[in-house]
């Protein structure tokens, strides 16, 4: 699978004028519907002219705005698949014996990290060593054991860490101490959760910095979320594969780590003495 038009955005991003950039975000916040309104009704939603939008799809690699349109429909069909609709999917090995799972998913990996600017992750690991900013994470039904492992790796380094768990109603207790100074991480893949939706809104209402890490196809918390991190979770199965998220958690836990230096190598010596 070629590149989605999400992962084209991120990789574009910093050489795109200001009049794409404000067409490329107000397509993430809506992603893919906006897309597929007229020219005229995308210009006017991001107040920029119709022939920046077309120099914005044009930048994008399509040769057209029905082409454009038609990769966004692509996607939006791929989005809706259930397990049941890819129950049929072969697991023929390859050539060298590999399974096409397997290959698949070393392949999403390589292609995650190909459209994520290191920019990106500059960014995202500021937020998350700010010492004024508690960090908060949570995932849905097949995600929040990465959000879980996130935090506990987390927790060693810096203070301030908690994972979200348990029912609904105990993440919305907790909105009580989030402030503009915090961070929320969200995983979030394909059919997305309405529970983490109604969350993550209610946070931003709050300012905190929302970081999304999702798949190619782009959890409607997008049009919330600070940084959005879209990572391929395609595989030759009836189940979305979480290989290259979880590659993505433990970069980003690397970088911070790194980022703490001495006070969180401290941090670390401490915890091992109280052990």
């Amino acid at each position: 699978m070629g590149a989605s038009v999400a992962e084209l955005i991120t990789e574009r991003f910093e050489a795109m004028p200001p009049g794409e950039r404000r067409a490329a975000q107000i397509l993430i916040a809506n992603y893919p519907l906006t897309g597929l309104k007229t020219v005229a009704d995308f210009s006017q939603q991001a107040g920029v002219s119709s022939p920046t939008i077309l120099r914005f799809v044009s930048r994008l690699g399509f040769q057209n705005y029905p082409e454009f349109q038609a990769a966004l429909q692509d996607e939006l069909a791929e989005q809706l698949q259930s397990p049941a609709s890819r129950a049929d999917a072969p697991l023929m090995p390859d050539a060298d014996g590999t399974s096409s799972v397997i290959a698949a998913t070393l392949a999403n990996i390589g292609e995650t990290f190909r459209h994520i600017p290191p920019k990106q992750i500059e960014d995202i690991v500021a937020l998350m060593t700010d010492r004024r900013a508690s960090i908060y994470l949570i995932g849905g039904r097949f995600t929040d054991p990465l959000a879980r492992y996130t935090a506990a790796h987390l927790t060693i380094v810096r203070p301030g860490v908690f994972h979200l768990a348990g029912q609904e109603s105990n993440w919305r207790d907790r909105l009580i101490d989030m402030s503009k100074r915090d961070v929320l991480i969200v995983f979030d893949i394909r059919r997305y959760q309405d529970s983490l939706l109604r969350f993550a809104e209610k946070a931003h209402q709050r300012g905190v910095k929302i970081v999304l890490i999702t798949d190619q196809w782009l959890s409607p918390i997008s049009r919330f979320a600070k940084h959005v991190i879209t990572g391929r979770t395609g595989v030759p199965s009836p189940w979305d594969s979480s290989a290259a998220l979880m590659v993505v958690a433990e970069t980003l836990i690397s970088e911070v780590t790194r980022a703490l230096d001495a006070d969180g190598a401290k941090r670390i010596r401490d915890m091992e003495d109280l052990r």
